[in-house]
């Protein structure tokens, strides 16, 4: 049975994930152990991870991949590291997006996502992935509670889904609320 066009069923098989390096911290964002090559991930993160408090942060519910793993392995936190990352809290839209401060840089979960063409446009998740919060926004309603991204100086958008934006966030988030 074909997935419903724009529902969570179209999602990719690949999800994007964060390891965010900043001095003596290491920030998982929504962690994702790939099966394939497991030995190869925890060596290479062990090598970034020695010698660093670890934190690991969640998105979305929904995104709680392998961060019980990496919180075991590590003794990691579940709190953003003052001054390096910045919890932007969305509670009607269940969703906390974290914004790297030293790089501008804004890492959401679900509710913005990547273009599939290299574009480096973004846009707003389907109404689809909305219907378990009640009452679910509209599109219109979703790109109004995002506003206030419209204040960050972003320059890159690291989405869990599509392609990244690596330079041009700020005007990409506008291109995205603005078609709602």
């Amino acid at each position: 049975m074909p997935a419903e066009p724009r529902s969570s069923g179209e999602w990719p098989r690949e999800v994007g994930c964060v390891l965010y390096e900043a001095g003596a911290a290491a920030v998982f964002i929504d962690p994702l152990v790939p099966e394939e090559d497991e030995q190869l991930f925890w060596e290479w993160a062990d090598a970034r991870c020695e010698g660093r408090s670890v934190a690991v942060l969640e998105t979305v519910r929904f995104h709680g991949r392998s961060g019980a793993e990496v919180i075991v392995r590590y003794g990691a936190g579940t709190a953003p590291p003052g001054g390096l990352v910045e919890a932007l809290e969305f509670p009607a839209a269940d969703e906390t997006m974290f914004w790297l401060h030293e790089h501008s840089t804004l890492v959401p979960g679900d509710r913005l996502l990547g273009a599939e063409d290299g574009s480096g446009a973004l846009r707003l998740c389907p109404q689809s992935w909305l219907r378990y919060l009640d009452p679910p926004p509209s599109e219109a309603e979703l790109a109004a509670l995002l506003a206030p991204l419209l204040e960050l100086d972003c320059e890159a958008v690291l989405v869990s889904h599509g392609e990244p934006v690596l330079s041009g966030g700020a005007a990409a988030i506008a291109r995205a609320l603005e078609a709602a």
